[in-house]
């Protein structure tokens, strides 16, 4: 099997599982980094995928002319700590807030 061939296997209805054949370490060490990778990777796609949620709802609201207060407050609290987290960089949690609170105002 090629080295580079991902396997996705369902693991339940919220959360899919990547295997991947390059993680062939024989370390010990590495190993276990291999495995805190992909969760990371896992954690910090969630994490992104809420931004994004939020992130439509508010643009969503805004555009259909209802209040965006608590779902801008909302998204603003998720993007600060997706930042705080280091998912993303600081600079652009402020600049995505900023787009938001001008779009939606």
């Amino acid at each position: 099997m090629p080295w580079h061939v991902s396997y996705r296997i369902p693991a339940d209805d919220l959360l899919e599982l990547t295997i991947r054949d390059n993680d062939v370490a024989n370390i010990k060490s590495q190993i276990k980094r291999n495995r805190q990778n992909e969760t990371r990777r896992l954690r910090n796609k969630a994490v992104r995928s809420e931004l994004k949620t939020r992130e439509k709802a508010v643009l969503a609201a805004a555009d259909a002319g209802e209040p965006t207060e608590e779902l801008l407050r909302l998204a603003q609290k998720r993007l600060d700590s997706a930042a705080s987290k280091g998912v993303i960089h600081r600079n652009e949690a402020a600049r995505r807030k900023s787009r938001l609170s001008t779009h939606s105002a």
